[in-house]
């Protein structure tokens, strides 16, 4: 799997028409890749929207993680807001926009849990202190203060100092199994280039359409 971690990449050619490509993943590989090349900040950020209990679709930026054949990964606290309503609706939205390259792609898809394997993986490689922060914040529950958030890190510090920091068991990762993939670049006079790939179940072939602007 292909993981996302906004390492400097050498900038790569500009892809060809991407209008003519068959393949969504081979697709989005490549458009990720140019990206990371030309985006200044976090090329790897996209929206992820979800629906909670009521029906109300929810938003928020995250940092996509890994990328293959299989899905889209990110990681997050499965008790925080996203982590409830991904658990009750078990589907999701994505949105990447790369601005210096007048991009964006859209998908839809089903939500399915990584393994622990992966999740412990992706773990182990984050800083001690990113690690430390996930056990100490309630992620989406109410904080009385900077203070507080400050002494629950200083608590966890102490709690494991000297020793390694294990993936707490609230803290896991999503796949987005897509279902639509969508690829958007900006046209003169508003004329935009869409194209989407579309499959009526996991496991069929992708039907590709082009779509007006």
């Amino acid at each position: 799997m292909t993981e996302y971690r906004n390492k400097p990449v050498t900038p790569g050619q500009q892809a060809r028409d991407f209008t003519q490509s068959q393949d969504p993943f081979e697709l989005f590989a490549r458009w990720m890749e140019e990206a990371i090349a030309n985006e200044p900040v976090d090329p790897n950020a996209m929206a992820v929207a979800t629906v909670d209990a009521d029906g109300l679709p929810n938003v928020r930026m995250i940092l996509l993680k890994g990328a293959e054949a299989r899905g889209f990964v990110f990681y997050t606290n499965c008790g925080s807001a996203k982590g409830h309503e991904l658990a009750g609706e078990p589907k999701a939205a994505l949105l990447f926009y790369w601005k210096s390259l007048h991009r964006q792609i859209r998908i839809r898809g089903a939500i399915e849990p990584v393994s622990d394997e992966e999740a412990d993986a992706y773990f182990a490689s984050r800083s001690r202190e990113s690690r430390i922060g996930a056990w100490a914040s309630n992620q989406s529950r109410p904080l009385e203060s900077r203070q507080a958030l400050e002494a629950a890190v200083a608590a966890r510090e102490a709690e494991f100092k000297g020793k390694d920091v294990p993936r707490p068991p609230h803290w896991h990762g999503y796949r987005v199994v897509p279902r639509e993939i969508e690829f958007w670049a900006s046209g003169a006079h508003r004329l935009h280039d869409r194209i989407v790939f579309r499959r009526p179940a996991l496991g069929a072939p992708w039907i590709k359409t082009r779509l007006y602007p």
